[in-house]
């Protein structure tokens, strides 16, 4: 039997929801805090980037393209990974990729350099987030949901003071000395936390899974069928989700308003997708991953909605902070249904595969409103078009939820034969 840490910190069989639990989740914040700067830092730096090496914009945006790359085939990747050997394993392969990652981006000679990088740097990001969601399902039974969206809310936290810290140290010390600081000094304090939570989880725990608590769930869905299910409403969403988070600097700076206020408007967005990630978790735990992805999805759509109808200054704050309100714990409850409803030893792998079809998504979705806004003029097709991909994520999560009901019905009206 799996040894482990209990809430006393002595060898013992670990128990889902202890103390020892907490310890463990507030560790993978920490971790997840640190290691999602990837995902945040690329935005900081492309002007700057782009006027180094003589590039043009789109040249210089394709380190951001690149970083999504890393981070959606490395989910599935360090997913997998984590199923067979457990999270440590995985983790550290991500510090080493952030490593080699920040440091080459430093020393890149060349803008192909760079954008190579950023690949990296995306696959050491992958690891510190849906990775680490699903081995903080294993930990959490009662509290399952809460503690999946706490650990997916590092991500949030890391885009809250990320930025800030790298536009300060570029413009203090340049942005190559600025992605090696960046490389090392996360590498070594990313070290010692995973430390800790190896000494936490113990040398086998995690890779037998036999703490885990079982699916409760059954939507008489094969595992492989749900997955692509789960993976098209993640792009549907995701599409949806990208026009705002994507376009409002932009689309602030089209209404005469600076792209400034647009900035302030995105970080408003993430810093109430933290509080909604949080809310969302203690929903899932009420109603469950379906109901709470049905409730996120729908609030989506009428966020969207506004968008439509107001666009003055004040209004597109109060509109910012209601969609950031709204989205935050969309994604994390992709994680939450797999885990309620797939065995745990391909929790990992399956919640990688959807995390990164929703990167194809925002991918996609920021792409196409572009495109939308250069073939009409406006922003409000591209609204539009979000609308319509969240009514499709919608009709996903309905069928799937009065599926369950029809074989729970199904159920109670034919009870089994007693011999």
């Amino acid at each position: 039997m799996p040894v482990s840490i209990d809430s006393d910190s002595h060898p013992a069989v670990f128990k889902p929801d202890s103390r020892a639990a907490w310890a463990r989740l507030g560790i993978a914040l920490i971790i997840g805090s640190i290691g999602s700067v990837g995902m945040w830092s690329v935005v900081v730096v492309i002007p700057i980037v782009q006027a180094d090496f003589g590039a043009t914009r789109g040249a210089a945006s394709l380190a951001f393209t690149c970083t999504m790359l890393g981070f959606g085939l490395g989910g599935v990747a360090m997913g997998k990974l984590s199923d067979r050997f457990g999270i440590v394993p995985a983790i550290a392969i991500g510090i080493v990729a952030m490593l080699l990652g920040y440091v080459g981006a430093g020393y890149a000679a060349a803008l192909w350099q760079f954008n190579l990088m950023h690949f990296l740097i995306g696959l050491g990001a992958a690891a510190t987030f849906g990775p680490l969601m699903t081995e903080a399902s294993h930990w959490f039974d009662r509290h399952r949901g809460l503690a999946v969206t706490i650990a997916a809310s590092g991500n949030y936290i890391a885009g809250t003071f990320w930025p800030t810290v790298v536009e300060r140290g570029t413009a203090y010390a340049g942005w190559r000395a600025t992605h090696i600081a960046i490389g090392i000094g996360c590498t070594v304090v990313m070290a010692i936390v995973v430390a800790v939570l190896r000494w936490q989880v113990g040398s086998e725990a995690m890779r037998s899974h036999a703490d885990a608590p079982p699916p409760r769930v059954d939507l008489q869905i094969g595992t492989n069928a749900l997955t692509t299910v789960l993976g098209i409403a993640a792009i549907a969403c995701c599409v949806a989700m990208s026009m705002p988070q994507v376009h409002i600097v932009a689309y602030c700076g089209d209404l005469g308003y600076g792209v400034a206020r647009g900035a302030e408007m995105l970080s408003l967005m993430l810093a109430f997708g933290i509080v909604s990630r949080i809310g969302s978790g203690f929903l899932a735990d009420r109603i469950g991953g379906l109901r709470t992805l049905l409730v996120g999805s729908i609030a989506q759509g009428v966020a969207l909605m506004f968008y439509l109808f107001f666009d003055g200054l004040t209004s597109l704050y109060i509109i910012s902070a209601m969609f950031g309100l709204f989205q935050g714990g969309i994604v994390p409850s992709y994680a939450i249904i797999i885990r309620e409803s797939m065995p745990s030893s391909v929790a990992a792998t399956r919640v990688g595969i959807v995390i990164f079809a929703s990167v194809i998504g925002m991918s996609f979705g920021g792409w196409i409103s572009g495109v939308i806004f250069d073939a009409t003029g406006s922003y409000a097709a591209a609204f539009l078009n979000g609308v319509g991909w969240n009514a499709l994520n919608i009709a996903i999560v309905v069928t799937l939820l009065l599926r369950a009901r029809r074989r729970m019905a199904f159920a109670d009206s034919h009870p089994p034969l007693k011999s």
